[in-house]
C-alpha cells in the first residue's frame, strides 16, 4: 500500500502528550500514532453518523437557540 506523507504543525502540548504514549507503549512510533488519528476520525465519521449529525442541526439551524 503507498503512503502519503504530509507536513503538520502541533500546538508542543499536544507533541508532548504524543510523545509520552510512544514513550509509554502505546504506539511504537510518532508516526504510528499520528496515523491513527485520521482513522479513528473517519470511522466515527461515516457518511451515516455525519448525515445523523446534520439532520440534528436542522432544527438549531432554522430556530437556533443563541
Amino acid at each position: 500500500m503507498s503512503k502519503t506523507s504530509i507536513q503538520a504543525e502541533l500546538p508542543p502540548e499536544m507533541t508532548a502528550r504524543a510523545l509520552t504514549f510512544v514513550q509509554e507503549g502505546w504506539a511504537t512510533g510518532f508516526d504510528e500514532l499520528l496515523a491513527g488519528a485520521p482513522q479513528r476520525f473517519l470511522k466515527s465519521h461515516s457518511a451515516r453518523v455525519t448525515e445523523s449529525m446534520e439532520m440534528g442541526d436542522v432544527p438549531w439551524g432554522r430556530h437556533g437557540d443563541d
